[in-house]
């Protein structure tokens, strides 16, 4: 927790030590932040080949210095949590495809990065430096391309406080000097590894009793940037989305169930201050679910009693993220109510009744629903009249609002036409291949999902990419999402299911 808030203090102290101007210190701010934001967004290629994607991360601060124990760390989690017949299937399929997921991974997250940055409206010299953040002053960083001062200012700080955030809070003070003596000429900036060195008393001062985050927020250089309420809903749109691609099952989730409640809100009579934060509270509903494993948000068996209460920490995580920021305190109160229930059968809080206002209870209720219409990892979507009797009848068992779900099912039941031709020059049945790629199916199950070979799936999806201009299926993914084009898969459901979330 707190890690980057950390970190950007951490890069910004030394960046004023080292004499860089305030217009410089501002890449430095918002790159320190920024850095690893895309690292989820293949969670789910992680989860895959490795059983969990948070604890696979750890070993990036545990070989800090050693890219040899490093990969020798992650090989011994390969196929974790399965098997020996597990094990040696997935290792065929990686032989066969998967080494390509892992191959560009760590460069593909600083794209993402840089493509959020671009999203934001951040500047230029920030994006640069996004599009660097894992390079190295040796040049043995990722993808390899700059070493030494071509590595952007920006990046070679942000890295430097990234490390030493995580040596400090283990180690100390020293801790943090034997890594930078370790790392220093290798992965870090031999100039400023030393001046941290040599002043580490003062510029890692206090950092485990100060608040972070008013600290991160008085620390921004010269304000940069402001937003207005509209840009405020572009900004949310636009890291929800990001934080959609989690998991293949939930892409457009929170943009789908912002506009249901929104919509739901208004029909209700809401008054529009009201409306805007319920579609608010719908993008930012589940940032949460960033804080649990894909090995628990995308197993296709029952979930046990601990992985349940795992992901009932979702709205929780979502809140403590949220309720430091005075601004978007309303909205995470609001977000962290989704999974409440009237009888007092949800969470986080056990709410019932009263106590769980109207703009909550439509936001449960378009949660709900839009939950049933995605497929998950061990069902198909629920067609919308079975997702609609569902609602229904938890109304009857006293769950959930009845006018509620009442304006959420008419929101609902007004869809837009299929459009014929999508964005970039797709056709309709490219749009079909990109919404099944982007939901991670592999090529054989997209070829007998649409009843077509498995070559032509492939030539499918080499054109998609090309007109997209992706590389990667969370780029894929996030394309796909933007611009609405997540269909619903038609294959019959299976004989089980999971319960919503």
């Amino acid at each position: 927790m707190e890690h980057v808030l950390r970190q950007c203090l951490i890069a910004l102290r030394l960046a004023e030590r080292v004499g860089v101007e305030e217009d410089g210190r501002v890449a430095v701010y918002y790159t320190a932040l920024l850095t690893n934001v895309g690292c989820h967004s293949d969670a789910h290629e992680q989860a895959k080949w490795f059983g969990d994607d948070i604890l696979l991360k750890a070993d990036k601060y545990t070989h800090a210095h050693h890219k040899l124990q490093g990969a020798v760390a992650t090989l011994r989690q390969f196929g974790s949590g399965g098997g020996m017949a597990h094990r040696f299937r997935l290792g065929l399929e990686f032989a066969v495809s998967g080494h390509r997921d892992l191959s560009t991974m760590i460069e593909h997250h600083a794209r993402m990065a840089r493509r959020l940055g671009e999203d934001l409206g951040l500047a230029p010299d920030t994006l640069a430096a996004l599009d660097a953040s894992y390079e190295q002053w040796d040049g043995r960083g990722y993808p390899g391309e700059l070493g030494g001062d071509d590595v952007p200012l920006a990046a070679r700080l942000a890295l430097i406080g990234e490390f030493v955030e995580v040596a400090h809070r283990v180690g100390g003070i020293e801790g943090a000097r034997a890594l930078l003596r370790n790392g220093k000429g290798k992965e870090f900036d031999p100039y400023l590894a030393d001046a941290l060195v040599g002043e580490a008393d003062l510029l890692l001062a206090e950092l485990d009793t100060v608040d972070a985050w008013d600290a991160v927020i008085g620390s921004e250089p010269a304000l940069a940037i402001v937003l207005t309420e509209d840009e405020v809903d572009a900004a949310l749109l636009a890291v929800a989305d990001f934080v959609d691609l989690k998991s293949p099952y939930s892409l457009g989730h929170a943009r789908a169930v912002a506009e249901l409640a929104a919509e739901a809100g208004r029909a209700l009579g809401l008054p529009e201050g009201d409306v805007r934060l319920l579609r608010r509270a719908g993008l930012v509903h589940c940032f949460g679910k960033l804080g649990v494993s894909n090995a628990i948000l995308d197993k296709r068996t029952p979930l046990t009693r601990g992985e349940r209460e795992r992901l009932h920490l979702v709205p929780y995580l979502t809140h403590r993220m949220l309720r430091q920021s005075p601004a978007l305190r309303p909205v995470g109160d609001l977000a962290a109510q989704y999974a409440e229930r009237l009888d007092g059968s949800g969470h986080p809080a056990g709410l019932a009744g009263p106590a769980v206002s109207l703009p909550a209870r439509v936001l449960a209720a378009a949660h709900a629903f839009q939950a049933l219409r995605e497929p998950r990892a061990d069902r198909e979507p629920h067609p919308p009249r079975e997702a609609a009797t569902r609602l229904r009848a938890d109304v009857r068992a006293g769950r959930l609002d009845g006018a509620a779900v009442e304006a959420v099912l008419s929101a609902a039941g007004q869809p837009g036409s299929r459009r014929v031709a999508g964005p970039a020059g797709l056709t309709a049945r490219e749009v079909d291949v990109l919404s099944l790629v982007a939901r991670g199916l592999t090529t054989k199950e997209i070829a007998d999902r649409l009843v077509i070979s498995r070559k032509t799936v492939a030539n499918h999806v080499e054109h998609i990419y090309a007109k997209i201009g992706a590389s990667t299926r969370t780029a894929a993914a996030l394309f796909a999402t933007q611009h609405g084009l997540l269909v619903t898969p038609t294959a019959s459901p299976p004989g089980s299911a999971r319960a919503l979330r």
